[in-house]
């Protein structure tokens, strides 16, 4: 069996996740702040469908069906030929919009200036996100001690 995890894989992987998870407004917000309008064909329009999400108790067990989940995705091409394509939660065609033209860029020359004004900020902006979770869940933290009892 052919391994498709090569460093290309895992970095295209973590820009589309990263994509893929970022809020729709802030996405939306910098990708218009960064002024690219490339000229595209859509291969697939963006369409809403569903997924069976599936998990796995205790992340090692059995796995099982935990529900469905609304998607959209889409497929485009750059006029150079570059395709892009994005499936992200939900049923926002722009983000998918967005997260496609930004998957398609990303393989380009100008993969720099997406990554910096676009994929680096929302990087940020998850990391703060997940900082500000942990000390939310730091300060409920209780340590439970035993105390010796006196007795022999």
């Amino acid at each position: 069996m052919k391994d498709f995890e090569t460093e290309e894989n895992a970095d295209r992987k973590a820009w589309m996740g990263l994509l893929a998870r970022a809020p729709a407004a802030e996405l939306a917000a910098l990708w218009d702040g960064l002024g690219l309008a490339p000229d595209f064909a859509w291969l697939r329009a963006p369409e809403v469908g569903g997924v069976m999400v599936r998990g796995r108790a205790g992340a090692t067990g059995a796995a099982f069906n935990l529900g469905e989940m609304s998607v959209t995705r889409g497929s485009l091409k750059l006029t150079d030929g570059t395709v892009g394509h994005a499936m992200v939660q939900g049923r926002d065609r722009r983000k998918a919009e967005i997260a496609a033209l930004a998957d398609a860029l990303m393989q380009g020359d100008r993969a720099g200036t997406v990554r910096k004004g676009l994929l680096e900020p929302l990087q940020a902006a998850a990391e703060a996100r997940a900082n500000r979770r942990a000390e939310k869940a730091a300060a409920t933290k209780v340590d439970f001690f035993t105390m010796v009892r006196g007795e022999a």
